[in-house]
């Protein structure tokens, strides 16, 4: 069985002790891929040291929304080099709005994200979004704002006939509505499952999972947050997806085998994971 963990925040500190061990406990598992985004423009040359290390590693380079006031003049053209020297860069993020924290002001947030969606589309490169809405409500002004921005970014691809319009990026670790989640699919994204699948508080979050095609969705562990049952409360690490493979199987009433051979599949074709370094 192999398996792909698309979003696994590998550089942080929280695996500095055994981070070896990690990444072979993921192999042993069946982990072929593990996508490392960044935080900073400092965490994004972290992450492409780290995937140029390890085959089995690849990095996204991008400012996190919460992280919006450490942008400066220079940090395009600092993401835009590291993407241009490493074929180990995947994508660009994670990027994206974040109405939960408010730790940036939204107008900050929203020119930032921008300017990385137009460095996503001259590299050519898919984009790993984050969104979370003011109390971790289902719909709201955040992913309407988010929708708006990328419908507006799809559109220009589209009118280019850009081939990234096929495979534009993810909503990672996706909680909103069934509805923000086929706008998204429409626009040619991806959408992110993570742990918080198996809680048992989770059945809205269940319901619109199997809702949504297959062939659409990826698996992430956001590693070392939001780990699955049973390890709840535990650091998690990308072995664990496999937990999040096995909830989406009994969601959609399929075999274990069966989703994880299609993320597989999806990343591959969203990220176009190159074989060597």
């Amino acid at each position: 069985m192999k398996l792909t963990d698309t979003h696994c925040h590998l550089d942080l500190e929280q695996f500095d002790a055994d981070r070896d061990a990690v990444i072979q406990r993921a192999i042993n598992a069946g982990v072929t891929r593990i996508l490392v985004p960044s935080l900073t423009g400092t965490s994004s040359r972290v992450a492409v040291k780290l995937a140029e290390s390890n085959p089995m590693l690849y990095a996204a380079v991008g400012v996190h929304p919460n992280e919006a006031e450490s942008w400066d003049g220079q940090t395009i053209s600092a993401l835009k080099e590291l993407a241009a020297q490493s074929l180990k860069v995947a994508a660009i993020g994670e990027i994206g709005l974040d109405y939960y924290w408010n730790k940036s002001p939204r107008e900050e947030q929203i020119s930032i994200l921008k300017e990385q969606l137009n460095l996503a589309a001259e590299l050519e490169l898919p984009v790993v979004i984050h969104s979370r809405e003011k109390e971790d409500a289902e719909q709201g002004t955040c992913s309407e704002d988010l929708i708006k921005i990328l419908e507006e970014w799809v559109s220009g691809l589209r009118s280019r006939n850009e081939a990234l319009e096929q495979r534009t990026g993810v909503l990672h670790s996706f909680s909103g509505s069934i509805e923000t989640a086929k706008r998204a699919i429409d626009l040619g994204f991806y959408i992110g499952v993570t742990g918080p699948i198996t809680y048992k508080n989770a059945e809205k979050k269940r319901q619109v999972i199997g809702n949504l095609p297959l062939e659409r969705l990826l698996i992430e562990t956001d590693a070392p947050y939001l780990t699955p049952e049973p390890y709840r409360g535990k650091r998690n690490e990308p072995a664990f997806v496999l937990h999040i493979a096995d909830k989406i199987a009994e969601i959609q009433s399929r075999g274990t085998q069966e989703i994880a051979a299609a993320t597989t599949e999806n990343a591959a074709r969203l990220f176009s994971w190159r074989e060597s370094v």
